[in-house]
């Protein structure tokens, strides 16, 4: 699938803004402003989960689903010095954190900060010192807490990293927060192509970017019980297991550029799953096969467990570097999950029996 100029200048743009959990606001402005001439209508829940409707009286409900937020920092601690301390958004790994420059998104604006770590030569007598939450820290070239706080620096305050969105080698996107805005972008995707593809579907189609997700699932949670779907199909990001110093055999086996993953795990509804495949059969995409213990541990479950159960799966996109800063996916995976999703919704009709037999 090859991506038009808009569609890139979107992805671009949405990676770029920042989307902190609890603060996805202007991210999900950018999104919402590009699916806009897609779809019938917009809705926006109390927490910010956003979501675009194709046929909205209809009474058969299918959702498509990613999540908005990004991992992040909060400040936690000023000393009198003027260093902040922080408390993790979200899966945010103190391991990166030593030399890289953030966004401190301060009361009067943003604030540039580094977080800093003693030189190598101030080391050679002593074990070498770990990163950990408890030892990280933030300086913003203030002397004080005093001068921190004038600068509109205070508890509570959200921190990200500025790094950028870029293509590599003409075969990955990389940047920080593809998990899960490249989700985002799938799924406007699938709105774009319904609409310029003229295509007619017999239900209404809920296109759903959920916040809340990297701490614990609550926007879905939220959303789910909103709108009562009859079907949800999930997409997130999951491990290329072939990066170094990641075990197959706990993590299973999955690789960037061998196509979408399909998950199987007891929140993922028979049905469901199967028609995604056969699908990829059918119209020839490649995919790949993941099982997941217990849960998926992404939005998946947050469905399926709704409203009585609601039939769920997920489609998930390899990706390496997850949490990082450089995460990267293959470009040529983007787009078979973009036509898995729009191929599957094709198939899908109201009448379809979804109980187990």
């Amino acid at each position: 699938m090859k991506f038009e100029k808009k569609s890139l200048k979107f992805l671009e743009q949405y990676l770029n803004t920042s989307s902190p959990t609890g603060y996805e606001h202007a991210g999900q402005k950018v999104w919402m402003d590009y699916i806009r001439p897609y779809v019938d209508k917009i809705e926006v829940d109390h927490y910010g989960t956003c979501y675009g409707i194709i046929n909205p009286e209809a009474e058969f409900k299918v959702v498509i689903e990613a999540h908005a937020d990004e991992i992040s920092w909060y400040v936690n601690y000023i000393t009198d010095d003027g260093l902040i301390y922080v408390i993790r958004n979200g899966g945010s790994d103190q391991t990166i954190a030593p030399s890289k420059v953030v966004r401190i998104h301060g009361e009067k604006g943003t604030v540039k900060g580094v977080f800093g770590w003693p030189a190598i030569h101030t080391r050679g007598n002593q074990d070498e010192p770990t990163p950990k939450i408890e030892n990280i820290f933030i300086d913003c070239g203030a002397t004080s807490k005093k001068e921190v706080e004038e600068l509109g620096i205070y508890v509570g305050c959200m921190i990200t990293y500025p790094d950028e969105f870029f293509e590599m080698n003409d075969r990955y996107f990389v940047c920080r927060a593809l998990d899960n805005r490249i989700g985002g972008f799938m799924i406007a995707e699938v709105a774009r192509l319904l609409k310029e593809n003229k295509k007619k579907i017999p239900f209404g189609l809920y296109i759903t970017n959920s916040v809340q997700e990297e701490v614990g699932l609550y926007g879905a949670d939220m959303i789910a019980d909103t709108i009562k779907p009859n079907i949800a199909i999930v997409t997130d990001v999951t491990h290329d297991t072939t990066t170094p110093m990641i075990e197959k055999k706990k993590e299973g086996d999955q690789k960037c550029g061998d196509g979408p993953v399909v998950f199987f795990a007891p929140s993922i509804h028979h049905t469901i799953r199967e028609l995604i495949i056969e699908t990829a059969k059918t119209h020839q995409i490649p995919y790949q096969r993941a099982a997941a213990s217990r849960a998926t541990g992404t939005d998946t479950d947050a469905f399926a467990h709704s409203n009585g159960g609601v039939p769920s799966a997920l489609i998930s996109l390899p990706l390496r570097y997850m949490h990082t800063t450089v995460e990267m996916v293959a470009k040529k995976d983007v787009g078979n999950v973009i036509q898995l999703i729009y191929r599957t919704l094709l198939t899908i009709q109201p009448e379809m029996k979804l109980k187990y037999h």
